[in-house]
């Protein structure tokens, strides 16, 4: 049974529907990103892919606001009439994930917490979704945050929003700031690197004042991403080139880094496929602790994609917990994993908080399993 919503009163009527019968929904967008909350769920399905489009566009504040089904490809060629994007670099993790590209809705990415190699710099969604307007368990619609960068009013709901994967209700409409695309971009590489000097070069890096907008690692080639006009480019590579003066620095190619953030330069075949983040310092110990068949850092290694035959899961999860880090479950080929949790089990004291947030937005426990 599905529920196709267009307007935010019919998401309301459609939860207080769901209220009075006491039914869960599974609240879906374009259901590009199913993999990774992986259900037999088989109740009532919320569509949101018809509310969509954008409801206002401000290129000199650099203020969006849309509705969730809006396509993130959309949104893209919008933003680059007016030369500018969305900070937090949202990749696309359809083929990944076998759904059709350019697919993903803005809403899943939001919920799904999508971030591409240039949250390096910019931060991730959490910083940049300003405010929002949701439905609650109880069907009723309400907004959290608002349509300027400085807001410091109540609590800070938006971030809450952002990862949540829709368990506290379905959002009806969404606000972001965008940020002025870059007059250029070139990138360098640095090749036959040991998997320990790679990630170490990258931390150098990120450590340096030249806010680099990518900082990836894959099969001994670390790859660095700059931005700016031609003289603060000129000025960022030639700084970076002597930073990296013990090895040989070669010009980059930007495609990769689009490859990364789509999860394609993993070539993970018919493996399983993991999401780590963790410490950067602690990227070497993971990488050696869980052996993967293969492994691309981003983020100078605060994130890590692993691609594995079938393993213990509980035992990988730990071993990334020591560490500081959480293991996701993006994509399970194999039988073993069919029943592993797909997102990090959180510690006893935050589980107890999230219980507690889950039920102040959504008492009867309506919105379960989510399809975005």
């Amino acid at each position: 049974m599905a529920i196709l919503a267009r307007t935010e009163a019919e998401v309301v009527a459609a939860v207080q529907w769901a209220r009075a019968h006491k039914r869960n929904v599974e609240i879906a967008g374009a259901r590009t990103k199913r993999h990774m909350t992986y259900s037999r769920y088989q109740g009532p399905v919320l569509d949101l892919s018809r509310l969509a489009g954008i409801v206002e566009y401000q290129p000199e504040e650099m203020i969006l606001t849309v509705r969730p089904g809006t396509k993130v490809a959309e949104i893209e060629a919008c933003l680059a009439e007016h030369d500018q994007q969305l900070g937090f670099d949202p990749p696309d993790w359809g083929p990944l994930l076998g759904a059709p590209a350019s697919s993903g809705t803005i809403g899943g990415a939001v919920a799904a917490d999508v971030c591409g190699p240039g949250a390096v710099r910019y931060g991730r969604v959490r910083d940049h979704l300003l405010g929002f307007r949701a439905v609650n368990g109880y069907g009723e619609a309400y907004k959290g945050g608002g349509k300027v960068v400085k807001n410091v009013t109540g609590f800070d709901l938006p971030k809450l929003m952002c990862g949540s994967f829709g368990r506290f209700g379905p959002l009806t409409e969404l606000t972001l700031r965008v940020f002025p695309k870059p007059p250029r971009q070139a990138s360098l590489a640095v090749h036959g690197l040991e998997d320990g000097e790679g990630l170490r070069l990258l931390r150098l890096i990120h450590s340096s004042p030249l806010g680099a907008t990518g900082l990836a690692f894959a099969r001994g080639t670390a790859w660095f991403r700059f931005d700016g006009t031609d003289a603060a480019l000129r000025e960022k590579l030639d700084t970076a080139r002597a930073l990296l003066s013990d090895h040989e620095v070669s010009d980059g190619d930007d495609a990769v880094f689009r490859d990364i953030g789509n999860g394609t330069a993993l070539d993970a075949g018919a493996r399983d496929v993991w999401r780590i983040h963790a410490p950067p310092a602690a990227a070497p110990r993971i990488v050696s602790a869980l052996a993967p068949a293969r492994w691309v850092a981003d983020w100078a290694g605060a994130l890590l994609w692993l691609a594995t035959d079938e393993a213990d899961a509980e035992a990988m999860r730990a071993a990334v917990a020591r560490e500081g880090g959480r293991m996701n479950l993006m994509r399970a080929m194999g039988k073993a994993y069919l029943h592993v949790r797909r997102l990090h089990p959180s510690p006893p004291e935050l589980a107890a908080l999230e219980k507690a947030v889950k039920a102040a937005f959504d008492p009867l426990g309506l919105f379960g399993s989510m399809g975005f």
